[in-house]
C-alpha cells in the first residue's frame, strides 16, 4: 500500500501545515507552478517528490522536473501535467514521449493550473486536481489531496483542507 500526497500551484509559498498533512507519505506529487526551488526542498524533507513545470515556473528546477511525468506506484499508473489542456493532449496521443501509442492509459491523471479541486472519472481515467494551498479559486478551500493505492487499485482520495 502506498500513500501519495498531491499538491499544486504553491507559487513559491510552502504552507507549514503540509508537513503535518503529508507526514507518512511514501511519495509526493507537485502538479506545477512550484514557484521556487525551496518548495521542492521542503517537500523532499517529507518524502521523494515528482514534480512538473507549470506556466509560471521560470527557475531551474533541474532535469528531473519536466512538463510531464508518468509514474507507477504499487501497480497504479499516474500521469502528471500542469494544465488540463496538456492532459487532454497527452491522453489523445499528442505527446508520445510521455505516453507512446499502444501504451496503457494511466489509471489517474493529475493536473494543476486551475486552483480548483477536481475528483472525477473521465472514461477509465480518474482525473484529480488538488486545488491550491495558497490561492484557491471558484469557492474551493485551500487544499491538498492524499491518495492511497494498493495492488493496482485506488483505495481512497482524501481532500485535506488547509
Amino acid at each position: 500500500m502506498k500513500k501519495i500526497g498531491i499538491i499544486s500551484d504553491t507559487h513559491g509559498h510552502f504552507p507549514q501545515k503540509v508537513h503535518e498533512v503529508f507526514a507518512g507519505c511514501d511519495h509526493i506529487i507537485h502538479g506545477g507552478d512550484i514557484g521556487a526551488p525551496s518548495v521542492l526542498i521542503d517537500l523532499e524533507t517529507i518524502a521523494p517528490v515528482t514534480a512538473v513545470l507549470g506556466n509560471c515556473d521560470h527557475d531551474d528546477f533541474g532535469p528531473a522536473v519536466t512538463t510531464a511525468a508518468l509514474k507507477e506506484f504499487d501497480g497504479v499508473r499516474i500521469l502528471v501535467v500542469h494544465r488540463p489542456s496538456d492532459l487532454r493532449a497527452v491522453l489523445a496521443g499528442a505527446n508520445p514521449k510521455v505516453l507512446a501509442p499502444g501504451n496503457p492509459l494511466p489509471h489517474i491523471a493529475i493536473h494543476g493550473h486551475t486552483h480548483t479541486l477536481k475528483n472525477e472519472i473521465a472514461g477509465a481515467v480518474l482525473t484529480l486536481c488538488p486545488g491550491a494551498p495558497n490561492n484557491p479559486r471558484n469557492g474551493t478551500p485551500p487544499s491538498v489531496l492524499l491518495l492511497t493505492v494498493n495492488k493496482g487499485k485506488v483505495i481512497s482520495v482524501e481532500t485535506i483542507e488547509l
